[in-house]
């Protein structure tokens, strides 16, 4: 009989000691505690070709579950990249695995059905022969189709992939900030899919969290070391409980889907049996994961919170850019210049846009992403980067409101200026309108200034009077052709402010060196 502690109710005389399903692996899982080990992108695709060999030397059960183990964790990991550097390497590298991996899971799951069809069905029980009759068939056609699959596996392309990947994946160094907003992003995903879970007990609420488990469990294992190793067991732990449920759940539907003529007595008996390892199994994730001790609080403590929780989605944001952008110095002086120009409007108490925490967030993404669309010479280029932005995944805590300002203040930084009787900005609130006139108008007022020779915001200030709001800036020369470029640069902005800006170039003062203080002569009296 297993232990308690594995989780697993067996019932004499129906089910042989041993694991419903086993997932021996000669990648020993990192115990709590134990050293860190990094298990990258780069060392599961290794590990990929290296359990290749073992499935074509021999299919087994564990051989062939090792296998498709690897390609998920890199798929994974590669769906999670994907959503922050948009290089088609990533989807390219999940297609180059895609046939094999679906090979393997049709093998896998007819082999695992036949270990379970033997550990749940008595010994002269007639569903039992029925069925492990069947899947043994099937499992003969199936190891032919993957053994061919394995076969077909393109390694050299695999290889390459790999080399060109390993560059990808330093836009996110592991333990970074932009990794813990990925962790992160995946763990709401997840506990979003336990809440739904645990309201009911059919089957496919109970099988999208275990997916989205997967998927954090890979993403902290490649992504956050250091946070692996100490939540390596229970993330495992949790998972195979999951992955015995939906092994039961499909058990079932092949038993009520049997086309063998069973008796009553026998349905009966496979119900029992099934329905009640099933609901030990979630009764045991319940005690794991609810109540104060709960894993998901565990979990959730060792991602950001509060404040960091910005600091990585600003993270996040900032490897996209430097993914997406060809000139990432170009747009790095652009969003100093902007966010300079913004405080300086601020401290001048310039307009209600200036005063609003959210905004200043949202203008230093809009200055770091607006060049996402430049590789794509097709289509407008801020159009481009307006769709590119708005299909990304919103980041820890923003709201569809502020992503939405971002892609139109993208969509309108340079070009056309934005226009009440037509397009997406027409059918925004008078409030909203103000909002992307003032950060579109910074940006564009940014974008003219380096196009002037600025390379920098330091020492920009603003002087704000009844008629007008001076800028004096360091580095600005006053000649005409430079007043013609900001004079079209700063139309939106002036716009939104409701009068003049008057640009100045700002009078670097030299250095003053107090004179030292003259000292009266001395003068000797001589004596009597």
């Amino acid at each position: 009989m297993l232990p308690r502690s594995a989780g697993v109710s067996v019932s004499p005389g129906n089910i042989r000691a041993g694991i419903l399903r086993r997932s021996v692996s000669i990648v020993t899982p990192v115990s709590a505690g134990g050293h860190a080990e990094h298990r990258d992108l780069s060392f599961w695709m290794e590990q990929v070709l290296k359990e290749r060999e073992l499935v074509r030397a021999s299919p087994s059960p564990d051989a062939v579950h090792d296998l498709r183990v690897a390609i998920r964790r890199c798929r994974s990991v590669a769906a999670a990249m994907e959503e922050m550097d948009p290089d088609p390497v990533w989807p390219a590298m999940r297609r180059a695995a895609r046939k094999l991996f679906r090979a393997l899971g049709a093998l896998r799951d007819a082999q695992v059905m036949e270990e379970l069809v033997k550990k749940f069905g008595p010994e002269n029980d007639p569903v039992r022969a029925h069925l492990e009759g069947y899947f043994k068939a099937q499992e003969a056609q199936l190891r032919a189709v993957a053994l061919h699959a394995v076969a077909k596996f393109d390694i050299k392309s695999w290889k390459h992939l790999a080399r060109v990947l390993r560059k990808h994946s330093r836009q996110v160094p592991a333990g970074g900030l932009a990794a813990e907003c990925l962790a992160l992003e995946r763990f709401q995903d997840a506990k979003e899919l336990h809440a739904k879970a645990l309201r009911t007990e059919k089957p496919k609420p109970w099988h999208a969290l275990r997916i989205s488990l997967k998927r954090f469990r890979y993403t902290v294992e490649s992504l956050l070391p250091e946070h692996y190793a100490i939540w390596s067991e229970n993330l495992k732990r949790v998972q195979d409980l999951l992955g015995e449920v939906h092994d039961l759940d499909v058990l079932s539907d092949v038993v009520k889907k049997s086309d063998f003529v069973e008796t009553e007595d026998s349905l009966n008996l496979w119900a029992e049996i099934i329905g009640r390892e099933r609901q030990e199994r979630l009764r045991t994730y319940r005690q794991l994961t609810l109540g104060k001790t709960s894993l998901w609080n565990v979990w959730r403590a060792g991602l950001p919170t509060n404040g960091r929780v910005e600091a990585a989605a600003e993270a996040r944001l900032r490897a996209t850019a430097r993914a997406v952008d060809p000139d990432a110095n170009r747009t790095s002086q652009i969003s100093r210049i902007a966010v300079a120009i913004y405080e300086a409007l601020k401290r001048a108490n310039a307009g209600m846009a200036f005063r609003e925490p959210p905004l200043r967030r949202i203008l230093l993404a809009a200055a770091r992403l607006h060049g996402a669309g430049a590789a794509n010479t097709d289509k407008s280029r801020q159009k481009a980067a307006r769709k590119f932005i708005l299909g990304l995944p919103l980041p820890p805590g923003w709201n569809n409101e502020e992503w939405e300002l971002l892609g139109a203040v993208v969509r309108y930084h340079r070009g056309t200026e934005p226009s009440e009787k037509s397009g997406p900005f027409s059918k925004l609130s008078a409030e909203r309108q103000n909002r992307v006139r003032a950060l579109t108008g910074v940006l564009r007022l940014a974008l003219a200034l380096r196009k002037c020779g600025v390379e920098s915001g330091a020492g920009l200030r603003a002087e704000k009077s009844e008629e007008t709001i001076v800028l004096h800036v360091r580095g600005l020369v006053d000649d005409v052709e430079t007043a013609a470029r900001l004079g079209a640069g700063k139309h939106l902005l002036e716009e939104y402010l409701g009068i003049p800006l008057i640009l100045k170039p700002a009078v670097k003062h030299g250095k003053v060196v107090p004179l030292p203080t003259p000292q009266a002569p001395q003068f000797s009296v001589a004596s009597d």
